[in-house]
């Protein structure tokens, strides 16, 4: 069938391109339009066209979003030999054979490949991925179906690493999934029993089988799986759909997964400390439940069509908003829809978009390529800029902010960037020198790189990263903004607040007068976790809020008052008597008309801060008192 829909779609594409060379012949002896052929070119290719996330590692390693999951799961650094794909493996194979290291012999799959594969896990399985110390677990994750041809060659090297490494240090864990059908709301166990089947077939027996459920698996269904899957009952562990994606660990601990393994690879982990290691994912988890208050989040992005396209951003949110104890609600706005030409063609959308937008607490302009939808993004900063709307830009999010501010705020009417308009008179944003036209691949600014920030600078990005003179985040970018207009745009109210060590790339920016408007040329994402958010985002939720001020007057930390799920009437009840009591100190009334005299009253109001101060906890639900020291990235250190 894969060959009739390439056909289908290439004849469509030659539809449209007839149309509009012959429109008087096509329009007589066909009933259609374009619009309509273009809808169904969308339709047919949009699953191909969409993409899915680039996850960027510290040395500049793009690599499937997977490996972002790990980090943020895991709280470590993985690296570009961490992501291991059949195209690395074939070219180091290939290089050793140019070299002559297998002396003229035929390169076979079988030995060639498979002891490349082998060799490469157990060099990068001793990799620090933490520090300096070496890793005592390897997780491996063999991606796609078992019996798939390409997975093959992998399956057969890891039948041979089993004997390579011996029993004790090899364990596998099967995934599959248990269809629950509505027509019968019993489980099926036939696909497991199959897929284990096949597995056995390769020379892998399971240790674990991890069954995927729509809703818990019964003791039943488990002991059948056992019985003809060659495990034991415990050993059938069942992931049922979850509120959040929290809850798994703990799921999995509840499942013994965790003495399971600390007897099968003989890790001799000492398991007193397990819950003090878990109480902080308890506490996150609960808190996923708990939540109650909402803050909406409107997301002016060009792939908003599918999801996996903003995953680090959309999660790098949600850490953010657990950490202020709100509960997310995304608004994906298509920043087409958001342009003249669109108020033109489909008003109704239009409109209806830009509703969406003015009803949001806050706004998130990510990045990008292409001059898709760019117009959008720049009506959507220029609106956030004028009405006070709390907006954080990323990438192509801050050179659509400058160039928006080139435009309305220093007259530049033809204020552009050169990936859009290579002859614009005034070009906000230049090609880096590492770009070439002629070659897209590798030509970027990747990795993590160095942020300084400038001398003086007391700037509301710098407070929130508690102060440092420099902090280092992961970049992705091919342009940037020119120099030569930095001046002027700080004239006029713009701030660039930090720069790359050279002090010539322009890597965030801010507005005076504004609660928060700010955009970074790298992407914070990629480094936020769910204990640890991301300061540029959780900058945002706070504002978006009206929690900013609150923040940063308590040296960057949330009080148990902001954590608290207090509604909004009893937290300006709240702030008000604080306010008040303060009030009563400063102006010395020794008889208040209430009744209470100067003393008592500071005796009261004292007693409440120093209790609010014994019981600060961090933005991640760490407990901390007195001084602390951050790290630059909003945590404390120094502190169990």
């Amino acid at each position: 069938m894969a060959p009739k829909k390439s056909t289908i779609v290439l004849n469509v594409e030659q539809f449209i391109h007839d149309i509009e060379e012959r429109p008087a012949i096509w329009n007589r002896n066909f009933h259609c339009n374009k619009a309509f052929l273009e809808q169904m070119w969308d339709e047919l290719s949009g699953a191909h066209k969409l993409p899915s996330e680039v996850y960027v590692l510290d040395d500049g390693a793009e690599v499937d979003l997977d490996l972002g999951n790990y980090e943020r799961f895991l709280d470590i650094t993985l690296h570009r030999d961490n992501n291991i794909t059949t195209g690395k493996i074939y070219k180091l194979v290939i290089e050793k054979e140019r070299t002559g290291e297998y002396l003229g012999k035929t390169v076979q799959v079988v030995p060639h490949i498979t002891d490349a594969i082998q060799e490469w896990v157990e060099r990068v399985a001793q990799t620090p991925v933490q520090g300096s110390s070496k890793p005592q677990v390897c997780i491996i994750e063999l991606g796609g179906t078992i019996g798939d041809i390409e997975g093959m060659p992998f399956v057969e090297a890891f039948r041979q690493f089993q004997f390579r490494v011996k029993r004790e240090n090899f364990c596998v864990a099967h995934v599959s999934l248990v269809p629950l059908p509505k027509a019968t709301g019993e489980p099926k166990t036939k696909p497991t029993q199959s897929s284990v089947r096949e597995l056995r077939g390769c020379g892998l027996s399971p240790d674990l089988i991890v069954c995927r459920s729509e809703k818990p698996i019964g003791l039943e269904v488990k002991e059948k799986i056992s019985n003809f899957c060659h495990v034991g009952p415990d050993q059938v562990i069942c992931i049922h759909d979850l509120n959040s994606i929290y809850h798994v660990p703990l799921l999995m601990e509840q499942n013994g997964v965790i003495e399971y393994l600390n007897e099968r690879l003989q890790l001799n982990i000492d398991m007193s400390k397990r819950t003090k290691c878990l109480q902080h994912w308890r506490d996150l988890a609960r808190r996923t439940e708990t939540v109650r208050r909402e803050v909406s989040i409107a997301i002016v992005g060009k792939y908003t069509k599918f999801a996996d396209s903003y995953a680090s951003v959309v999660k790098a949110l949600q850490h953010a908003a657990l950490a202020a104890n709100r509960k997310l609600v995304l608004v994906f706005i298509e920043s087409c829809q958001l342009e003249q030409e669109t108020l033109v063609s489909e008003p109704s959308k239009y409109h209806k978009e830009w509703q969406r937008l003015c009803d949001s607490d806050g706004i998130l302009v990510p990045g990008g390529f292409g001059s898709r939808g760019m117009e959008g993004k720049i009506r959507a900063c220029r609106w956030a800029r004028e009405n006070q709307k709390p907006m954080l830009g990323i990438c192509l999010g801050l050179q659509a902010a400058v160039i928006e501010f080139a435009r309305n705020k220093l007259g530049l009417k033809d204020a552009n960037t050169t990936e859009i308009d290579p002859q614009t008179g005034n070009a906000l944003v230049i090609d880096m020198p590492e770009h070439h036209t002629g070659q897209l691949g590798g030509t970027m600014r990747l990795g993590k790189r160095t942020t300084v920030f400038s001398e003086g600078c007391t700037s509301i990005i710098r407070q929130l990263y508690g102060n440092p003179k420099s902090i280092e985040e992961r970049h992705r970018h091919r342009y940037e903004v020119n120099p030569k207009y930095v001046p002027q745009l700080e004239e006029h109210g713009m701030r660039f607040v930090a720069t790359d060590v050279d002090k010539t790339r322009m890597e965030i920016i801010e507005l005076r007068d504004h609660p928060y408007f700010v955009a970074t040329q790298y992407h914070p994402e990629y480094l936020s976790r769910p204990l640890k958010p991301s300061p540029p985002f959780l900058g945002l939720i706070l504002a978006s809020v009206d929690r900013l001020p609150q923040y940063i007057q308590r040296g960057c930390r949330l009080s148990p008052r902001q954590l608290s799920d207090a509604s909004s009437d009893e937290e300006e009840t709240y702030v008000g008597a604080t306010k008040l009591m303060k009030s009563l100190q400063i102006t010395g009334t020794t008889t208040p008309t209430n009744g209470i005299s100067r003393n008592a009253c500071r005796s009261s109001n004292s007693s409440t801060i120093s209790t609010v101060s014994s019981d600060i906890e961090g933005a991640c639900g760490g407990v901390g008192v007195g001084p602390t020291t951050t790290n630059g990235h909003g945590e404390d250190i120094g502190k169990e």
